[in-house]
């Protein structure tokens, strides 16, 4: 932990913390998710880390914990709000929203990541706080396995995209798909990937 990071959070001592991360900004396709977590003291989440560097199974079964134990929220932006609002507006929205969705008002947020938000509470960003902050992590977990689900839906409403396998990523198997099907209704049409299948 570095000195900072050390020094926020013996400062943050006794306030409610919220962790928040996002999923999804770099996707072609499908939502923006966030993610918003306040663990109780001395819960327990094993193997708790960033959720990109956790298999699926272990994501689930941390999922099921943090949703059971823990006081959480999730929030989304559209497709259509990424394309109107562009990324980091769209972004801001979703964490929004999984903030309002929050049972619990929390009065300290920690952010994954270096951007600036407009949110209605005081927070710090954390380059890399889903590996450094347990909240952060279990927000992330929040927030992917909420967006996987969400694709492996649109995969049965939009077959042959194969968005349960690449989650909307730019894959080449997604591209294949692109130039046989064209777009599917939750493309992001203001990414430049998609703008030739326009």
């Amino acid at each position: 932990m570095s000195v900072f990071l050390f020094y926020k959070m013996n400062k943050l001592k006794g306030k409610i913390i919220a962790g928040m991360d996002e999923a999804g900004r770099g996707p072609w396709a499908g939502p923006v998710v966030a993610g918003a977590v306040i663990l109780p003291p001395r819960i327990r989440l094993p193997f708790l880390t960033d959720s990109k560097k956790l298999s699926e199974k272990r994501r689930e079964k941390l999922y099921d914990l943090i949703t059971n134990k823990a006081i959480w929220g999730v929030g989304e932006a559209s497709h259509k709000e990424v394309d109107e609002l562009g990324l980091t507006k769209a972004t801001n929205l979703a964490y929004k929203r999984a903030l309002k969705s929050l049972p619990t008002t929390p009065d300290h947020l920690l952010i994954d990541g270096r951007d600036k938000f407009s949110l209605p509470h005081p927070y710090d960003s954390i380059i890399k706080g889903d590996l450094k902050v347990r909240c952060i992590s279990a927000a992330s977990i929040i927030a992917k396995v909420t967006r996987d689900r969400l694709m492996k839906d649109y995969d049965k409403k939009y077959p042959g995209f194969h968005f349960a396998s690449h989650k909307g990523y730019g894959t080449r198997r997604h591209h294949e798909a692109l130039k046989k099907k064209g777009i599917s209704p939750i493309h992001r049409i203001s990414y430049k990937p998609i703008q030739p299948f326009l």
